[in-house]
């Protein structure tokens, strides 16, 4: 009889590595957790949505990655996002894990590029209510900053747990002196860009990291959901702050992306989340990147 007993054992941590030019990047897994899309998709039925996941061998309660990002430079040890932390329970919190068996540890990182201040993105920048990441300048739009950390924005449509989720994670930087915002295309650290994305939150950004002659685009949560939404990207989700910037910003994104031939790494899509999207007639794709295993 076959030893069964490694069925048991938990998944090993996430952790995948590529190079960018003279950049090392690596992807990290915070963990994964079951979306039901029904209720929070917009403009699909749920029967609608169940047929896409069929078509892509999956079913509705969807499992869904949540990829956070290092590049290293050399000089700086940057991360991209920084996972749900303690935020949601048991299903994710993982990214020291990972982080750690990439080889870093969180006072090693240098600079933290926040795509927006939601739960899934800034969550694990604290533990214990304390700065996981003391050493560590957090990079964010201010209109992110404007709008999850002002107490006025409740009566706007700001949940209240963002924004106690916000100033929890967010705030103890704040108060440190430790956060740089930005609010236009700008040049953050040597060979990575900041672009505003608005629409998903107010202040939701790209980064855009080249060394070398190669780039790589940091989408953030551009998109939630490939099987939905790259046959059809009109699809939102109600985490979009402003539905319609979101369902505009998507469109323009895929179109650049797939015409540009851009290689993107995207928070939700199946770890490590890295890949080229992908037009044939009239629809897109996602292509992921080669599996490469060899220096």
């Amino acid at each position: 009889m076959a030893n069964t007993a490694s069925a048991h054992k938990p998944q090993v941590a996430g952790v995948y590595r590529f190079t960018l030019g003279k950049f090392r990047i690596t992807a990290l897994s915070d963990g994964t957790l079951p979306l039901d899309l029904h209720p929070l998709l917009r403009g699909i039925s749920a029967k609608q949505i169940d047929a896409l996941l069929h078509r892509g061998f999956a079913r509705n309660p969807l499992e869904t990655s949540i990829n956070a990002y290092v590049v290293d430079t050399g000089a700086r040890v940057v991360l991209v996002d920084s996972g749900a932390g303690e935020l949601f329970g048991a299903v994710a919190g993982k990214l020291p894990e990972s982080l750690a068996a990439a080889g870093y540890r969180p006072e090693q990182i240098s600079d933290i590029l926040i795509t927006h201040i939601h739960t899934d993105h800034s969550g694990g920048l604290t533990r214990g209510g304390r700065m996981l990441f003391a050493n560590a300048t957090i990079h964010v739009g201010q209109a992110d900053i404007d709008f999850f950390l002002d107490p006025a924005n409740l009566a706007r449509g700001l949940k209240p747990a963002h924004l106690e989720e916000a100033q929890k994670t967010i705030g103890p930087y704040l108060d440190a002196g430790k956060v740089k915002s930005f609010s236009a295309r700008s040049q953050i650290l040597p060979g990575i860009t900041a672009i505003p994305t608005p629409g998903h939150t107010p202040g939701h950004s790209f980064y855009r990291v080249e060394s070398a002659g190669e780039s790589i685009d940091f989408w953030g949560d551009i998109m939630h959901v490939g099987l939905v939404q790259f046959p059809q990207p009109e699809v939102t989700i109600t985490f979009d702050v402003d539905q319609q910037a979101a369902r505009a910003q998507r469109l323009q994104q895929f179109e650049t992306a797939a015409r540009e031939r851009r290689l993107s790494a995207v928070a939700h899509l199946p770890f490590p989340g890295v890949g080229h999207i992908r037009r044939e007639a009239g629809k897109y794709d996602w292509v992921p990147a080669e599996y490469r295993n060899r220096d």
